[in-house]
C-alpha cells in the first residue's frame, strides 16, 4: 500500500523536484504530512480529504503517512494538494501505479475537488523540462504559463475527477499550446501611455532618451507640478522591448510572487515599479519573516525601479540599494536559507529642490533655510549619488507650452533612436564579459572605449576645476558622452557630447556643491 507521484516546488525563483511517498496501514486513521512541510502544506490534509470524498472516492480509513522528499527541504504553498489526493488514490489501488510515473502533478484543491491555480508554474515547468520529464497535469487556469516552455506536454486539469479519468485513460485532454510570438506583439499593442503627451520640457526628454539609451541611472530635481512623475512612466516605452531570455526571467519573478493576471501567460512589456515612499528595506529588496518574496528592485528585473520623492524614503532603505545597483542581483541571508534574486533595473528618482519644493523656482519664493535645504538634501548618501549618472533639473512649465498644439517625438520615434544606439553598444561589447549598455562599464573598460581628444579633455579639465566636480563626477561624465556619441552615430566622443554630458550634472553643479 505504497505510492510515488512526482511533483515540483519553488526554492527563491527557481525549482525542484519532489517526490510525494504514500503509505497506508491498518493502524487506527490518522493523517500526517511529513518532510519539512510549511502550515499551506499541513493544511492540505483537510482540503485533500474532503475533496476526495466530494468527488465521490472513497476515502481510506487507514494510517496515511505522506513524505515529501527530499525532506530536509522546506515545502511551501498549496500546490502539493492534487498530488497528494493522486498518491492516496493509487495506494488504494484506483490508479495503477505506472500511470502515474514519469508524470508531474500540481494543484490546489477546493473541498469540492475543483482545482485552484497556484504560484511559480513556470519555474517549475522549466526545471521539470530541464530534468528530462516530458508531462506535467495542472490547474487549467495555469496551462498557458507552462506551454510557455516548448517540448512539456502541458495537460490541463479542471477537478481531482477529470485528473483521475486522464490517468485512468477514460477521456483524452488535448495538451495545451500556446503561441509565444502572438502574445508578445499583443503585450506591445498594450502602451497607453506616450512621450507626445508631455508638453514642453524638451531638455529632459533628451536626458531621458539618453539614459534609455545607454542604461543609465537618472534623478530628475523640479518642483511640483513639473512633469516629473509623468515623465518617469513613459520611460517603459523608450526602452529596447524584451527577449524572450529575457521575458521568461522576468515572468518567473512575478509568478512566483503572485503578481500575473487571471489570463497573463508571460510579461511581454518592461516592468515598471514605482512603491510609495514609506516602503520597509525588506520590502524593497526582498525578504519578509517566514516565506522570502523577492522585492520591489527583483520585480523590475529588466525594467524601471522609479522612486518618487527620493528624500523622503528613509535613510537605510535607500542604502540598501547599494549592493544590488553595482551587482544587478540580491543576495538574502537568513538562518536556514540563503537566496539570490536578480535585480537588474534602471532606477529613475525624482525629488523637489528642498522641502517646499521652490527653492531656484523664478516664480515662487523659497521658504526654507539653508540648513532646511542641506538637511533635505543629505538624505540621499555620496555612495548612493554615486551610482546615478544622470541628474536633469525639470523646471515648471510655462502657460505657452501648455497651451501649444505643436506636438514632440513619441515614444515610437525616441525609441527608434534609442536601439540604433543599443546596436552600437551591442557591437562595441559583443566580446566583454558582463557589459551590455554604456552604463554597465567599470573603470577598465571606460579608459578602453571612452578615449577622448584634446580639445575634450580641457573641457572636462576645466569642468572638474571651475564647477567642482568630484572624482565620481568624472567617470559619470565619460560614460554618458560615450551613449551621447552613439545616439549622434560618433564613433569617438566629441567635445559637443562631453559638454552635454556635463549638463546633466546638476547635483555636483548647483545642490551637492
Amino acid at each position: 500500500m505504497y505510492s510515488k507521484v512526482l511533483s515540483a516546488s519553488v526554492f527563491g525563483i527557481d525549482a525542484f523536484i519532489v517526490e510525494i511517498e504514500t503509505h497506508l496501514d491498518s493502524a487506527l486513521p490518522a493523517f500526517a504530512v511529513v518532510g519539512l512541510p510549511d502550515s499551506a502544506v499541513k493544511e492540505s490534509r483537510e482540503r485533500v480529504a474532503a475533496a476526495i470524498k466530494n468527488s465521490n472516492f472513497v476515502f481510506p480509513a487507514k494510517r496515511i503517512t505522506v513524505n515529501l522528499a527530499p525532506a530536509d527541504l522546506k515545502k511551501e504553498g498549496s500546490a502539493f494538494d492534487l498530488p497528494i489526493a493522486l498518491g492516496i488514490l493509487c495506494s488504494t489501488g484506483f490508479i495503477p501505479q505506472e500511470n502515474l510515473d514519469s508524470t508531474i502533478a500540481l494543484g490546489e484543491l477546493s473541498l469540492d475537488g475543483n482545482l485552484r491555480p497556484i504560484h511559480g508554474v513556470l519555474s517549475i515547468a522549466l526545471e521539470v523540462y530541464k530534468q528530462g520529464y516530458k508531462k506535467i497535469i495542472l490547474p487549467a487556469d495555469n496551462a498557458d504559463e507552462a506551454a510557455l516552455v516548448e517540448g512539456l506536454e502541458v495537460i490541463p486539469i479542471e477537478s481531482l475527477s477529470q485528473a483521475t479519468e486522464y490517468l485512468l485513460g477514460s477521456v483524452v485532454i488535448e495538451r495545451r499550446t500556446v503561441d509565444i510570438k502572438k502574445i508578445f506583439e499583443e503585450g506591445l499593442k498594450n502602451n497607453l501611455v506616450d512621450f507626445a503627451d508631455v508638453k514642453g520640457q524638451a531638455q529632459v526628454k533628451r536626458a531621458l532618451e539618453v539614459a534609455a539609451a545607454g542604461g543609465h541611472n537618472i534623478l530628475m530635481i523640479g518642483p511640483p507640478g513639473s512633469g516629473k512623475t509623468m515623465l518617469a512612466k513613459r520611460i517603459p516605452t523608450i526602452l529596447p522591448p524584451l527577449t524572450l531570455e529575457e521575458s521568461l526571467e522576468t515572468t518567473k519573478i512575478h509568478s512566483v510572487s503572485g503578481l500575473l493576471g487571471a489570463n497573463e501567460a508571460l510579461v511581454t512589456v518592461r516592468p515598471y515599479r514605482a512603491p510609495h515612499h514609506t516602503i520597509s528595506d525588506a520590502a524593497l529588496v526582498g525578504g519578509g519573516v517566514g516565506k522570502i518574496r523577492p522585492g520591489e528592485i527583483s520585480l523590475a528585473h529588466h525594467g524601471v525601479l522609479f522612486l518618487d520623492e527620493l528624500p523622503e524614503f528613509a535613510r537605510n532603505v535607500l542604502e540598501v540599494l547599494r549592493q544590488p545597483l553595482e551587482d544587478k542581483q540580491i543576495a538574502i541571508s537568513r538562518t536556514r536559507m540563503n537566496i539570490e534574486y536578480p535585480a537588474n533595473f534602471m532606477l529613475v528618482c525624482s525629488m523637489n529642490p528642498c522641502p517646499c519644493g521652490n527653492y531656484g523656482s523664478p516664480n515662487a519664493e523659497c521658504t526654507c533655510t539653508p540648513v532646511m535645504i542641506q538637511k533635505y538634501l543629505s538624505k540621499i548618501s555620496g555612495p548612493l549619488l554615486d551610482r546615478i549618472d544622470i541628474h536633469i533639473e525639470v523646471p515648471a512649465v510655462k502657460y505657452q507650452d501648455i497651451s501649444s498644439t505643436i506636438i514632440g517625438d513619441s515614444s515610437e520615434q525616441i525609441l527608434e533612436r534609442v536601439l540604433k544606439a543599443r546596436e552600437i553598444q551591442n557591437t562595441r561589447y559583443s566580446g566583454s564579459k558582463n557589459i551590455f549598455k554604456n552604463a554597465d562599464m567599470d573603470s577598465k573598460s571606460i579608459r578602453k572605449f571612452c578615449k577622448i581628444d584634446e580639445a575634450s579633455q580641457n573641457m572636462l579639465k576645466m569642468a572638474m576645476e571651475k564647477l567642482g566636480f568630484s572624482a565620481r563626477a568624472h567617470d559619470r561624465i565619460l560614460k554618458v558622452a560615450r551613449t551621447i556619441a552613439d545616439l549622434a552615430g560618433e564613433e569617438t566622443i566629441k567635445v559637443a557630447n562631453i559638454s552635454e554630458a556635463i549638463q546633466y550634472r546638476s547635483l555636483d553643479r548647483q545642490y551637492w556643491k
